[in-house]
C-alpha cells in the first residue's frame, strides 16, 4: 500500500522507502512515476480547454449574454482557490488517490469514501458529456452517420491509450493540448484581425466591441441570467482537479504541481474570457444558436475559407483530450479507493506497465452508457448531463476545501512544519470559496432545467451512505497516516 508507512515484511521488519532522483518515494509493484514536468503542465493546461469551452459555452452565452465573461472570472477565482488547496495537500502528500485519500485522512473514512466515489461518478458523467459532444462534432462532417458509432470508436481508442504506460497518456495529452492552445491563440488573433478589417456578420451590422453592449446591454438577462449560467460555467472547469491526481505518478510533484496550478488564472483569462470576448465581439450573442460549437458557427457565418472544418477538427481534438483525461482520473481514483478498502481489491492491481488496467476497463465500460444515450435520447442530452456533472464537481471541490481546512488546523494544533506551497489569503479565501460552492448547489435546485441534477446528486449521496454502512468494513473504516513529504524532497529550483 502507498498510504504512508510501509506495511511490515514477512519477517516483521519494514523495507526502507526507495526514492527517485527527486526524493519522491517509488512504489514497488505500484503506479509508475512516468509523468514529467512537461506532461503535468500540459495536462493541467489541457484540463481547462475542453467541451465546456468549445461547446457548452454556447448555452452559457444564451443565458447570460456578454456578462457571462464576469461569471467565468468569478467562478474561475473560486476554482483557483480549490486548486491551491489541492496543490498544498498534493505537495505535502504526493500519493495515488489524491484528494480521496486526503478527505479520508483529515475528515474521516466516510468522507474519503464519498469524495472518491463522487469524483469517479463526476469523471464518468463528464466523459459521457464529452463523448456526446464528440458525436455532435463528427456530425458536422458526417451528418447522416448515427452518432453512437463515433461514440463507440472513441471509447475503443481511449481504452487502448490508457492501458499503456502512463508516459503514453502524458505524451498524447501534451500534443493534443498543443493543438488546442495553438488553435485558440490563432482564433483570438484571427478574430481581432477580422474586427480590424470591419468584417460584418450580416448586412447593416459590424464586428467590434460594441456587440458586447448593443444587443440588450452587457447583461441582457440581468443578474438572473448570470446566475442561470453558473451550472454550465462551473461544468466547464470540471476536471481541473486532475492535476492533483497526477501527483501519484509525477516524477517531481514538488515542482510540477505548483507550476501547473499557478497557471490556472492565466488560462481562465486567456482561454475563456478573452476567447469568448472575441467570439461575442464578432457575432452578436443572441445570434449564437448552440446547435454547434460557437467557434465553428461564427467562422462559418463569416465566410472564412476552410475555417469551420479546421475549428471542428480542433474541437474534436479537445473532446478526445477531455475523454482521455476523464478516463485517467477515474481510473487512478478507483485505484486509490481500492488501497483504502473503499473499492474491490482487484482495482489496485497494475499491469507490467504500472497502469491500473482493470479500472480503465471499468471506465470504458461505463462510457458505453454514452452510446445508449446517444441512440435513445439524442436531443438535449448535453445540458442534462452537464448539470448532473456540475453537482458532482462542486461536491468534490467542497470536500477538497474542507480537507484542506482540516489539514491546516492540524498543522497549527500539532506544530508541524509549515507547507511549502501555501494557500494565499488564508483563511478568508478558503471560506469564501466554500460559500460559493454552496451557492452553486442552491442554483441547481432553483432552476427547473437543472433541478434534476440536485435530485440525482442528493440520491447519490444517500446511496453512498447506504453502501458504506453495508459493505465497507475493517480497513475501510481505518484512518491511514499519509507520508508527509514536506521539506524532504529537493527544493523547487
Amino acid at each position: 500500500m502507498s498510504l504512508g508507512k510501509p506495511a511490515p515484511d514477512a519477517d516483521g521488519t519494514h523495507t526502507p522507502v526507495v526514492r527517485n532522483e527527486y526524493g519522491v518515494p517509488q512504489e514497488t509493484g505500484g503506479l509508475a512515476r512516468g509523468l514529467s514536468l512537461r506532461h503535468i503542465q500540459f495536462i493541467g493546461l489541457g484540463a481547462a480547454i475542453g467541451t465546456g469551452l468549445f461547446y457548452g459555452s454556447a448555452s452559457a452565452i444564451q443565458k447570460a449574454g456578454p456578462s457571462v465573461l464576469l461569471v467565468y472570472i468569478i467562478a474561475g477565482a473560486a476554482v483557483f482557490m480549490v486548486m491551491r488547496a489541492l496543490g498544498e495537500m498534493a505537495v505535502r502528500h504526493p500519493i495515488p488517490g489524491s484528494f480521496g485519500q486526503y478527505a479520508s485522512r483529515y475528515l474521516g473514512p466516510f468522507a474519503g469514501f464519498v469524495t472518491g466515489w463522487s469524483y469517479t461518478f463526476e469523471m464518468i458523467v463528464v466523459a459521457v458529456a464529452d463523448v456526446t459532444a464528440f458525436g455532435i462534432y463528427m456530425g458536422f462532417w458526417f451528418p447522416d452517420t448515427p452518432r453512437w458509432i463515433w461514440v463507440a470508436a472513441v471509447i475503443c481508442f481511449i481504452g487502448a491509450i490508457n492501458t499503456r504506460n502512463v508516459k503514453v497518456f502524458g505524451e498524447l495529452e501534451f500534443w493534443l493540448t498543443i493543438v488546442k492552445v495553438g488553435a485558440i491563440i490563432a482564433m483570438i488573433l484571427g478574430g481581432l484581425a477580422l474586427m480590424l478589417k470591419g468584417v460584418s456578420y450580416q448586412p447593416g451590422t459590424s464586428a467590434g466591441l460594441h456587440n458586447l453592449t448593443n444587443h440588450g446591454g452587457f447583461a441582457p438577462n440581468g443578474i438572473g441570467g448570470m446566475v442561470a449560467s453558473l451550472a454550465v460555467v462551473v461544468f466547464a472547469f470540471g476536471g481541473v482537479e486532475n492535476i492533483g491526481i497526477t501527483a501519484g505518478e509525477a516524477a517531481d510533484p514538488k515542482r510540477a504541481i505548483p507550476k501547473a496550478i499557478n497557471s490556472v488564472p492565466v488560462r481562465i483569462l486567456l482561454f475563456y474570457v478573452l476567447a469568448l470576448g472575441v467570439v461575442m465581439a464578432l457575432v452578436p450573442w443572441n445570434a449564437i444558436t448552440g446547435e454547434a460549437s460557437p467557434f465553428v458557427q461564427i467562422f462559418s457565418s463569416l465566410g472564412v475559407p476552410a475555417a469551420p472544418s479546421i475549428l471542428n477538427a480542433v474541437v474534436i481534438t479537445a473532446a478526445v483530450s477531455a475523454i482521455n483525461s476523464d478516463t485517467f482520473g477515474a481510473g487512478r481514483m478507483l485505484y486509490g479507493l481500492a488501497q483504502q478498502g473503499h473499492a474491490p481489491k482487484a482495482f489496485a492491481s497494475v499491469s507490467k506497465h504500472g497502469v491500473p488496467w482493470l479500472t480503465v476497463l471499468v471506465m470504458c465500460g461505463a462510457l458505453v452508457i454514452a452510446a445508449v444515450l446517444n441512440a435513445v435520447m439524442p436531443k438535449n442530452v448535453f445540458d442534462l448531463i452537464a448539470s448532473i456533472a456540475t453537482f458532482a464537481t462542486v461536491l468534490v471541490w467542497f470536500m477538497i476545501l474542507l480537507s484542506h481546512i482540516a489539514m491546516r488546523r492540524e498543522i497549527a494544533a500539532k506544530g508541524r512544519p509549515e507547507s511549502e506551497f501555501k494557500v494565499p489569503l488564508w483563511p478568508i479565501a478558503s471560506y469564501a470559496s466554500l460559500v460559493f460552492m454552496v451557492f452553486v448547489v442552491l442554483v441547481l435546485g432553483w432552476f427547473p432545467e437543472t433541478r434534476i441534477a440536485l435530485i440525482v446528486g442528493v440520491a447519490w449521496v444517500v446511496l453512498l451512505a447506504i453502501a458504506y454502512s453495508l459493505w465497507v468494513k475493517g480497513e475501510g473504516r481505518t484512518v491511514h497516516e499519509l507520508t508527509d513529504e514536506t521539506q524532504l524532497m529537493k527544493p523547487v529550483k
